[in-house]
């Protein structure tokens, strides 16, 4: 029975350990992403479909055409804000790969981009190219002028 017991409790501390990656932020990350923002993300919060454009993301917060079928090549995807005021000039885009806890950017030249002006109904939007290095669930955190503004949750396929 000790023995059981004992093997028990070795099995716990090996499980227990197995996922205990901790998230690093690469070193040219902007300082005012927080690894609490990747820690609480709510993964059961996926993007979904909506409008009749092409839209997926959350509804009236924020979304992305080009999207719907997001693989690992190379993507043009336009990004929608809404609710932002008109105060709203930069968007940086942090991606989050739940399995491996990576955090990297998507965009092909670095991490924010310039927004535009209202489009499609949203208050602000910016076409980007965007490359997802490896298919699995991502989290796309945004921030605009520097705070976090939402989270898009996809899963990515080859």
């Amino acid at each position: 029975m000790k023995r059981f017991v004992l093997l028990w409790l070795i099995l716990l501390l090996i499980v227990g350990c197995v996922d205990k990656k901790e998230v690093v932020l690469p070193a040219d990350i902007p300082d005012f992403v927080q690894v609490s923002d990747l820690t609480s993300i709510d993964w059961q919060r996926k993007a979904v479909a909506f409008k009749d454009s092409g839209m997926f993301g959350n509804v009236n917060k924020s979304s992305v055409i080009g999207a719907d079928m997001p693989s690992l090549s190379t993507q043009k995807w336009m990004w929608h804000l809404w609710k932002t005021e008109g105060r709203t000039t930069e968007l940086t885009i942090v991606g989050y790969h739940k399995a491996s806890k990576d955090v990297q950017p998507i965009l092909t030249d670095g991490w924010t981009l310039a927004l535009g002006g209202p489009n499609n109904g949203a208050d602000a939007h910016a076409p980007s190219s965007v490359k997802i290095p490896k298919p699995g669930k991502w989290a796309i955190l945004l921030y605009t002028n520097e705070e976090y503004f939402d989270t898009l949750i996809y899963d990515i396929h080859e």
